[in-house]
């Protein structure tokens, strides 16, 4: 008997909506859980002296970026993707329906906070390319203008409906719009602000500055990977449905189901790529690059978990991998740019091959019922678009903020690390220097031991 003929027609289709809005919103934590990933990668891979002000960074991204994608950016990719889509847009109507959503929209400050995770993932990994270096102030002032316009307007292109949505550029999960768009903004932001100091010396040659815990970053990858299946496979469905005939079914668990398999199968083959072109380029397998091309094959395959036949995540995830330290090393030895992080090997470079390699394995393009090169322009021009507003916004922002002299810190404060300077801690005060003690008068004695009733030894 067809459920649509029972009076619980419409109790069962709250129950349906409710189970839905809990599967979005157990994928949104699991999005915003992985800042906590971002922040021990990044806190690993910087010296010990900055530890502190990373973390600070990365608490206060969240913080102040999703007030502001709250009152400002959310409206604002709404109000962009009406004016480039042709479908026109009322500026009061995109604000209100953030503040003030229609009661009967149950949905709608669910799918903001769905968003909100996304965009607070483009801002974050901008830090991870300026550590060491950057004031406060002046990333915090970056963060709002990512979380307020930069990050909104590549969205409005592209999901919220915009003319790069419309022409067709496929972007499923965030491959380009968030982690290309992040990386490329870090590797803008780098250039501009500069390498730390003792980066590289005057003929050109580089000096490696390891960051202070290995341990840290790998612990952070395996967050971010966990972290990760909330982006992908919590994107690709809604666990309930209900049919015409009122009948309760499950969503296309097939489809949820490839997602997962094309994520994990481009995780694998990253860490993988990346730990063959490490072995190959000095005969050791490099734990970070293994590490960070893990999260590289993760970008690579984010646009395009959703439509591609599955040989295509090995070989995406194995090129997005194997680029890592081709690209980085270009970037540190012929660009001499400081890229702390490597956050443009793993979220630019490997985002731009992701959307790219989209045509060569799409579902569409196998079974025929698209063309490569239907599918492959709508790719090159969308990355085209958002590689050029991301660098031309990301450089506006940062010479203005340079040009103030409130961009970077100064020489004495990066000698003596951010931590002191910035935040007046020591993330470890136990190493490095000897520990205060008194004689018992509450004078501090530096560098003695007392053992035996107040004699120095």
């Amino acid at each position: 008997m067809s459920l649509a003929s029972l009076p619980l027609q419409t109790g069962m289709d709250a129950i349906v909506t409710g189970v839905n809005l809990v599967w979005v919103l157990t994928v949104t934590f699991l999005i915003f859980f992985m800042h906590a990933g971002f922040a021990m990668l990044e806190a690993g891979q910087v010296r010990s002296k900055n530890v502190a002000n990373q973390l600070t960074k990365n608490l206060l991204t969240w913080s102040v970026g999703v007030i502001v994608f709250f009152l400002v950016g959310a409206a604002v990719s709404t109000i962009v993707g009406g004016l480039t889509g042709g479908g026109g847009v009322s500026i009061t109507e995109a604000f209100m329906a953030i503040y003030a959503p229609d009661a009967a929209s149950v949905t709608a400050w669910t799918d903001w906070l769905f968003g909100a995770v996304f965009a607070m993932t483009a801002a974050t990994i901008v830090s991870g390319a300026v550590a060491g270096r950057a004031k406060l102030r002046a990333y915090i002032s970056y963060t709002i203008l990512l979380a307020a316009v930069i990050y909104p307007v590549v969205v409005g292109f592209t999901w919220a409906g915009g003319f790069l949505g419309a022409m067709g550029f496929h972007d499923f999960a965030g491959g380009m719009i968030v982690h290309g768009m992040g990386g490329l903004a870090g590797l803008t932001a780098a250039w501009i602000i500069g390498p730390r100091m003792d980066r590289f010396n005057a003929d050109g040659s580089v000096n490696v500055i390891p960051g202070h815990s290995l341990s840290f970053a790998v612990l952070g990858t395996l967050i971010l990977a966990f972290g990760w299946y909330g982006f992908n496979v919590g994107t690709a469905a809604a666990p309930l449905a209900l049919n015409d005939a009122g009948e309760v079914t499950l969503g296309s668990f097939a489809y949820v189901g490839r997602v997962a398999l094309v994520t994990t199968l481009g995780m694998a083959a990253g860490a993988i790529g990346a730990a063959a072109v490490a072995m190959q380029k000095t005969g050791k397998v490099d734990t970070l690059y293994v590490a960070n091309g893990l999260l590289a094959g993760l970008v690579g395959i984010t646009s395009i978990a959703d439509a591609i036949v599955w040989p295509g995540a090995i070989v995406v995830g194995l090129l997005a991998g194997a680029q890592l330290p081709i690209v980085f090393g270009f970037i540190e030895k012929r660009l001499h740019i400081d890229d702390v992080c490597a956050v443009f090997p793993v979220h630019g470079s490997a985002g731009i091959l992701g959307a790219l390699m989209f045509p060569f394995f799409a579902t569409s393009f196998w079974n025929g019922s698209a063309s490569f090169v239907s599918l492959a322009i709508p790719q090159v021009v969308g990355v085209a678009v958002i590689a050029l507003w991301t660098f031309g916004a990301t450089y506006v922002v940062f010479r203005g903020i340079q040009a103030t002299g409130e961009l970077r810190v100064s020489a004495e404060h990066e000698r003596e690390g951010l931590d002191t300077s910035e935040h007046g801690v020591d993330t470890y005060p136990e190493f490095g220097k000897p520990e205060p003690v008194t004689d018992g008068s509450g004078v501090p004695v530096d560098g003695t031991v007392r053992t035996d009733g107040g004699k120095d030894e």
